[in-house]
């Protein structure tokens, strides 16, 4: 079976954790320094901050920017539950953005719509996501969030590795040029894993340290203060991520190039293969400024076309030895979020979920696997 996602574990990765667990520090040490500094000069921000997963880095974003009950913050529909949720954690209400149907992407248009719905309501920040590991356009969101008063937090999971060129200019996405923060997860199906684990990069030292007191417990020692002393100022969180993970992470970040290049060779014979089966089949647009490290192959198959319902897709795929996944549920059609704010018309989202279906996709893939997709699709969609 070829599922959507796997992680890429080898023999120098079991040797880099089985070194952690015999050292001096199993977590709170200094391969947690280490990770982060090597993942901040990667995507060539000053700061990053590791913490337990993508969840806790949204959370933790949240709260580095004081966001309050009452506040809201804007998050794109298509995507995974943390990017509204972690505005609810803080109290804040959540204005769903719609997306481009055929990119999955928050869009200045879509951004701007959003804003009207924000009523007299402090805006605090704009969570772009980026999708599948296409990378948003930052300046044309950044300036309307300006203008707004609000700042960009970028949700950024998908896209360890991607960079963009806005003018002349090639920028890495988590250098944050254009937002106050970007958000990155280490599951094991994204680029590089540590099992779980987060990262958040800033370019503010005050928001870093900020981030680094909530991570644990919100504690601070003092200067001049007696060795154990520690103080509390306000509320934090268990959000630490082990030295033991810290030290997979460093191994995999290593990989990031090999990694990289062999997502793009496949995502390149996906183009090749699954062009014969337009229009009824198509990979999702990329957008002119993005160069991806993709972490989904998403396709847009117009199922009603081909006169088969999803399920009936998923199911004769799986049957043949291929495994897909669903990205995303619109959040907006969420229970919890339909009782909080009612019904709402995002035709972007909509579009998208109805043709969205994720063909596998890993470093580990054999060269003849794409054909084997390619060729399964095909016939289960009698094309």
């Amino acid at each position: 079976m070829l599922p959507y996602g796997r992680q890429t574990i080898e023999d120098d990765d079991i040797a880099a954790v089985a070194q952690a667990l015999k050292a001096d520090f199993l977590t709170t040490g200094p391969t947690v320094d280490a990770f982060e500094r090597a993942f901040a000069e990667t995507v060539g921000a000053r700061h990053a901050v590791a913490c337990a997963n993508g969840t806790a880095a949204l959370h933790l974003a949240m709260l580095a920017l004081a966001v309050k009950p009452g506040e809201v913050v804007i998050a794109p529909s298509i995507t995974f539950l943390a990017t509204a949720n972690c505005a609810r954690y803080v109290g804040a209400d959540v204005v769903f953005a719609d997306v481009d149907p055929d990119t999955g992407l928050m869009t200045p248009d879509t951004l701007a719509e959003a804003l009207g719905r924000v009523g007299g309501r402090k805006l605090r920040a704009v969570l772009p996501v980026h999708l599948r590991g296409d990378a948003c356009d930052l300046p044309g969101l950044e300036a309307l969030a300006r203008e707004a008063g609000a700042v960009l937090v970028e949700d950024a999971p998908h896209a360890v590795g991607t960079t963009m060129k806005f003018g002349n200019t090639t920028e890495i996405v988590g250098d944050v040029r254009h937002s106050a923060m970007a958000t990155f997860s280490f599951h094991p199906v994204k680029t590089i894993a540590t099992g779980e684990g987060g990262m958040v990069t800033t370019n503010d030292a005050a928001l870093a340290q900020r981030l680094r007191v909530l991570r644990s417990h919100g504690m601070v020692r003092p200067e001049g203060c007696e060795p154990w002393w520690y103080e509390m100022p306000e509320p934090g969180f268990n959000y630490r991520l082990p030295d033991i993970l810290c030290a997979l992470g460093l191994s995999q970040l290593a990989k990031l190039p090999r990694f990289a290049a062999r997502r793009r060779a496949l995502a390149a014979a996906y183009r090749d293969a699954l062009t014969p089966l337009a229009p009824v089949v198509r990979i999702a647009t990329q957008p002119a400024w993005s160069d991806p490290v993709l972490h989904l192959l998403v396709a847009l198959i117009d199922f009603e076309a081909a006169g088969r319902t999803r399920r009936e897709v998923v199911d004769a795929l799986k049957a043949r030895g291929v495994g897909t996944q669903v990205h995303y549920i619109p959040v907006h059609r969420q229970p919890y979020y339909r009782n909080l704010y009612g019904e709402l018309d995002l035709p972007g989202a909509e579009a998208w979920y109805a043709r969205c279906l994720s063909l596998p996709l890993y470093p580990g893939m054999a060269d003849d696997d794409v054909a084997k997709v390619a060729a399964a699709l095909k016939d289960v969609l009698g094309l």
